[in-house]
C-alpha cells in the first residue's frame, strides 16, 4: 500500500494506492494520526487507486473520523470504485461518511 499526502488550501488529501488490509492498515492510521494532532483542515481520503479494503482498513477509516471529530474537523471520502465501493455500501459506511465521486467534488463541499 502506498500513501501520498498533499496539503491544499481547504483540506489535506490522503491518497491511498493498493490494498489496505491488516498488515498495511496501521501505516495509514499512523499517517493520519500524525496529521490529526495538529489538524486545522478536514481530510479527504482519496481511494481512487485503492483496489481492496478489509475490515482492518474500515476500522482505520472509522477511527480516523472519530479522531478528526474531536478536533472539529471532517473526514470526507472520494473515488470509491469496484470492490472497495461494494464494501462501503455493504458495511453501511455510505450512511456514516460524506462520500464523493472525485476529490474536486469533495473540495467543493468544504466551507
Amino acid at each position: 500500500m502506498e500513501i501520498k499526502i498533499i496539503e491544499q488550501h481547504k483540506a489535506c488529501i490522503v491518497s491511498v494506492t493498493g490494498k489496505m488490509e491488516a498488515a498495511t492498515a496501521p501505516k495509514l492510521e499512523k499517517a493520519i494520526s500524525g496529521y490529526v494532532a495538529s489538524a486545522q483542515k478536514p481530510i479527504i481520503l482519496n481511494f481512487e487507486n485503492l483496489n481492496f479494503i478489509s475490515s482492518a482498513g474500515l476500522r482505520v477509516v472509522l477511527f480516523s473520523a472519530k479522531q478528526l471529530k474531536t478536533k472539529k474537523q471532517d473526514l470526507l471520502i472520494s473515488g470509491l470504485n469496484g470492490s472497495v465501493k461494494n464494501v462501503f455500501e455493504l458495511s453501511g459506511f455510505y450512511s456514516i461518511f460524506k462520500i464523493f465521486e472525485t476529490i474536486e467534488a469533495a473540495l467543493e463541499k468544504i466551507v
